[in-house]
């Protein structure tokens, strides 16, 4: 049994950054950058009002001073309007600031009669203008290689002229649920039987993080059509097989890889739900094998596979880890195992309470959850203690 700090290490060491592409803008949401990008524009470009109002200069910002509205500069082109001694600018919001002033009063701070206007209250220099690269400079790094690529990020590479931009690889899986006893949703159930839970579960947190999903599959224990669906699905860069990864009678798996002339490179970690996870290659595929029971199945999928599927999307280290916060623990929690205990629960306004049973089939206590903490081996906490917590909702 494999320390889950070493099989994490080890299963990143193995799978690699795939190639690079060029997309458009829009198509890069999402996908992590493969290169850094430097500001090309300064941001703001120019001098400009902040508010909608009225430009006026050093020596005509005190209050009651009355001044001749000379011309007008909406936001767009630079009319280059230059103010005198007793004048303002009609300015708006947005607008390149005139020559000869160096504050903007705003409209309801002024009394306006036909062309003149009197100021209701006195002007500070530099009041209401946004200066020429006060928010960004040219030069600036703004995206660094391995950075997620979110609407405002795309925004700002926007903002600089950039329609295109070089993002990691695109990722395409499969997904294959096992075990006799699974029925798809929808149809009828008889004793002993079960809804097939972890191929939508999977399936979706594939989903969440960019991965295009090309199948999915459910399979009875049988040695043939296990082959079968195993070496279709080594077609795609992941495969992800849920079940069937222990040393029972009707757990395949390993035999069928092996079968393959694919590779089990590791197998059992020590975390708790978990522990019979597999991670293998069959040729290019990277071969994730997850425990049957769904909570299993989802905390060894974001302790393990999120990770390496997230690099060989090109993510940097920040960005393949989950969210971290700290927080209150709002009960007890023990942990007499022998392995780290994930425990699942609800993380809101700086506290985390556990939800639900702890067992590895609960799968009700996880669709109240949106975090877990983990609780080392032999370790006890006591409510009112701080915690590392890891959030995924």
């Amino acid at each position: 049994m494999m320390e889950e700090a070493e099989a994490r290490a080890r299963i990143l060491e193995e799978v690699q950054l795939g190639p690079a592409r060029r997309v458009i803008l829009s198509d890069a949401v999402n996908c992590f950058s493969a290169q850094s990008y430097l500001a090309r524009v300064p941001l703001p470009a120019f001098d400009n009002s902040a508010m909608d109002g009225y430009a006026v200069g050093a020596g005509d910002r005190a209050k009651g001073a009355t001044l001749r509205v000379m011309g007008e500069q909406p936001a767009g082109l630079d009319r280059k309007l230059r103010i005198s001694a007793g004048e303002t600018v009609r300015i708006f919001t947005g607008a390149p600031i005139p020559q000869g002033t160096d504050a903007v009063v705003m409209q309801e701070d002024v009394t306006r009669d036909g062309d003149y206007i009197v100021l209701n209250t006195e002007a500070e220099s530099g009041e209401f203008i946004r200066r020429r690269a006060c928010d960004l400079a040219e030069g600036q790094e703004i995206v660094a290689g391995g950075d997620r690529i979110g609407p405002t990020v795309a925004a700002l590479l926007a903002s600089q002229g950039f329609a295109e931009v070089n993002v990691g690889a695109k990722a395409t899986a499969a997904v294959i649920s096992t075990g006799d006893e699974l029925v798809e949703h929808g149809k009828e159930i008889e004793a002993g039987q079960i809804y097939d839970s972890n191929s939508v579960l999977i399936s979706t947190l594939l989903s969440g993080i960019g991965v295009t999903v090309a199948s999915t599959e459910r399979c009875p224990d049988d040695q043939s059509a296990l082959t079968a669906r195993i070496r279709a699905g080594s077609a795609f860069q992941v495969l992800i097989i849920t079940g069937g990864v222990s040393v029972g009678q009707h757990d395949l798996v390993q035999s069928v890889i092996r079968s393959l002339g694919g590779s089990i490179e590791i197998w059992r970690v020590a975390v708790k739900p978990g522990k019979p996870f597999l991670f293998g290659r069959i040729g290019e595929c990277a071969v994730f094998g997850l425990p049957g029971n769904p909570v299993s199945a989802f905390v060894t999928f974001l302790k393990f596979v999120r990770p390496a599927i997230l690099k060989m999307m090109g993510a940097n280290a920040v960005g393949q880890e989950l969210r971290r916060v700290r927080a209150r623990l709002e009960e007890n929690l023990g942990n007499e195992s022998d392995r780290a205990h994930y425990i699942r629960g609800r993380y809101a306004d700086g506290s985390f309470r556990p939800a639900g049973r702890q067992e590895s089939h609960a799968l009700f206590g996880l669709s109240r959850s949106n975090a877990m903490t983990r609780v080392p081996a032999g370790a006890r906490l006591e409510t009112g203690a701080i915690l590392d917590i890891e959030l995924w909702d």
